[in-house]
């Protein structure tokens, strides 16, 4: 069905990353590229220099870490950990990889999410693509 899926996944425990990577399998055709994309969020430099040295170095050696075991069981996959805001990093990355399937875990939208909007929310209305939403 697609070719090019992107697979945005998060670390914490309240997103299915697992079923989000099995859902893009699952639409894939036979030999599409699958691609895992972490964004971490951009800490403002007022708020950065109030953070020691080696934290910010230490926490992306240990995403890169997690994103290698994330791939490591996916076939024809790679992984991609990249700054940013996570609704906009998402789609400009989809924009300029020429992604034709976003496939997105959700978490139960609660009370904050009626008044700021979620990242899987924010994909949805502004994607240049098909998006699947796991909830």
């Amino acid at each position: 069905m697609y070719n090019n899926i992107l697979v945005p996944i998060s670390f914490d425990q309240e997103r299915d990353t697992a079923g989000a990577v099995d859902v893009a399998r699952t639409l894939a055709e036979e030999g599409a590229q699958l691609t895992l994309l972490h964004v971490i969020e951009h800490i403002p430099d007022y708020a950065a220099v109030h953070l020691p040295d080696k934290l910010l170095a230490n926490r992306r050696a240990e995403v890169n870490a997690a994103m290698e075991n994330a791939v490591a069981d996916v076939p024809h996959s790679k992984g991609e950990v990249v700054s940013g805001h996570a609704g906009r990093t998402i789609l400009d990355w989809a924009r300029e990889h020429d992604v034709d399937c976003i496939v997105i875990a959700s978490h139960r939208p609660g009370m904050q999410d009626l008044l700021l909007g979620s990242t899987a929310a924010k994909v949805v209305r502004h994607a240049p693509c098909a998006v699947h939403v796991l909830r």
